[in-house]
């Protein structure tokens, strides 16, 4: 009876040693980014900005149906206005205005795994986005009149918008990944920003940041 029970707890013991598994890799794809803007007046969003991102991975399973993901990518983010009209001021005329604004982010996202299958997978957590860099682009064409307007904004130019804008941009998000038995996977995710960007507050404004990401990596290793 004695070697019966141990046998069992051996074997148990395996099991679990087994479901528990380690995997490192990496991963690039395609990021879609849109800002929303709201004040006292009102709301509105950007059109998206067409992007990508870059980074590696760790992944650990605690049993055969959970798991964690810890994160390190890089994605530059942000929105894009392109609007075509007529205005008055200093703007007169009919004119096209283009606008985009970039954060280069360096993004940390943690993640709670739930296996569907040894091969499908369901998550949700956070990213929290460090803001390296952020720049804004102006252009004006058509037939207006702009004085010395566009020296002032620099059109045509990346102007740097650092100074005004907050650096951390937390984004919970869920996603879903399928991986191949050699490693390749591939996932899809989307990412509500939901930290408030802008600096200048005196009007009520918030800027967010959310995004969808889609894309390709490979995992090695694993116990």
């Amino acid at each position: 009876m004695k070697k019966i029970l141990l046998l069992a707890a051996v074997a148990v013991i395996g099991m679990s040693v087994k479901a528990q598994e380690t995997r490192f890799g990496a991963k690039a794809g395609y990021s879609l980014s849109t800002l929303k803007q709201k004040d006292n007046s009102g709301s509105e969003s950007s059109d998206p900005l067409h992007t990508f991102y870059v980074g590696g991975l760790v992944e650990h399973k605690f049993s055969d149906k959970f798991g964690i993901q810890g994160e390190v990518l890089y994605s530059p983010l942000g929105g894009k206005v392109d609007e075509s009209g007529a205005f008055e001021g200093d703007f007169s005329g009919d004119v096209r205005v283009k606008a985009k604004t970039t954060f280069g982010t360096l993004l940390i996202p943690v993640s709670a795994k739930y296996f569907i299958t040894e091969n499908l997978s369901v998550s949700g957590g956070a990213s929290f986005g460090i803001i390296l860099s952020a720049k804004a682009k102006y252009e004006i064409t058509g037939n207006a009149s702009m004085g010395d307007l566009g020296t002032a904004f620099g059109l045509g130019d990346n102007v740097d918008i650092k100074d005004q804008v907050n650096k951390l941009n937390i984004a919970p998000f869920i996603g879903a990944e399928y991986m191949l038995e050699n490693g390749l996977f591939f996932d899809a995710r989307y990412n509500l920003g939901v930290s408030n960007l802008a600096k200048d507050t005196s009007d009520g404004e918030k800027l967010t940041n959310s995004f969808f990401q889609v894309g390709v990596g490979f995992k090695f290793g694993g116990n």
